[in-house]
């Protein structure tokens, strides 16, 4: 059951008043602001941080707004610091139901590591949704460079990185396929914040990955081949395998092969110089 549209929540104007009146703005990463007459947050600064319009915030407060969504609740959630039963008590009483349940990033597995490391020749490596990256193998360090790395995302090394577009010879079809496959996550985790902010940051810092987004592209990258200029041994083509970790963590594995006897020599050259100078896509 949802609360209705008409009904007054003055309970929830008094719960985000009390939310905003015990935070400081250095408490959010925001500069310290000079003497207020009032405590707290204001409003602009809640609506800042939860990128959404103040005067909509300020609706949000009046209870003016209707049902909201339950990814701009976490938004504001996510600004004024709330606690997970903080979050849930917000959900109840703007919307009338639980939130879904915040993602909790899992730990990649021990079988997962023992085969990345089994895989010597084979570059390799393990995203979540948000396609941060959360282990590698030494091949693929070496074929990325040491850039390429655990905690870096690779979504921002293929769109924000200027020399991305020149080792990803195929870039077009290649950064479609990954504004498709976050598109599709965003599908299954609605309610993360981080994905959310993601998908903020690319939009503003990408034209293309802008344009992609706005044209409703969806897909699920799982395979395919592209061609990539690596610094030490030209133009070479692989293949790329990107396979669901069967596990509920929304992990994937992605795996990239030489796609032809070129290749597989200059692997091996690769592999032999040791990390590289480039990033993956």
């Amino acid at each position: 059951m949802t609360v209705p549209r008409t009904k007054s929540r003055p309970e929830l104007s008094a719960f985000l008043m009390a939310m905003r009146a015990r935070l400081r703005p250095e408490d959010v990463g925001l500069p310290p602001a000079a003497r207020r007459r009032t405590p707290g947050l204001r409003r602009q600064e809640v609506a800042q941080l939860a990128a959404v319009s103040i005067d909509w915030y300020i609706r949000l407060e009046q209870g003016r707004v209707g049902v909201p969504g339950t990814a701009v609740l976490d938004a504001v959630a996510q600004a004024l610091a709330l606690s997970e039963a903080e979050r849930h008590h917000l959900h109840l009483i703007a919307r009338g139901e639980a939130p879904p349940p915040t993602p909790v990033p899992a730990p990649v597995s021990d079988s997962l590591r023992t085969l990345l490391h089994g895989l010597p020749t084979t570059p390799a490596w393990i995203l979540d949704h948000r396609f941060d990256v959360l282990a590698h193998n030494a091949a693929s360090n070496a074929l990325f460079g040491p850039g390429f790395t655990v905690g870096v995302n690779s979504a921002e090394q293929l769109f924000l990185d200027p020399g991305a577009r020149d080792f990803q010879l195929d870039w077009p079809r290649i950064a479609r396929e990954n504004v498709g496959n976050l598109r599709a996550n965003l599908a299954r985790h609605p309610s993360d914040p981080r994905l959310s902010a993601l998908i903020e940051k690319l939009r503003s810092g990408s034209a293309d990955f802008a344009q992609w987004w706005d044209d409703q592209t969806v897909g699920e990258r799982t395979h395919g081949t592209k061609r990539l200029r690596h610094p030490a041994v030209g133009v070479i083509t692989v293949r790329y395998d990107v396979l669901a970790v069967q596990d509920g963590s929304g992990q994937r594995l992605s795996v990239v092969t030489p796609a032809d006897t070129h290749a597989q020599d200059a692997f091996l050259t690769i592999l032999a110089r040791g990390p590289g100078l480039r990033v993956v896509g």
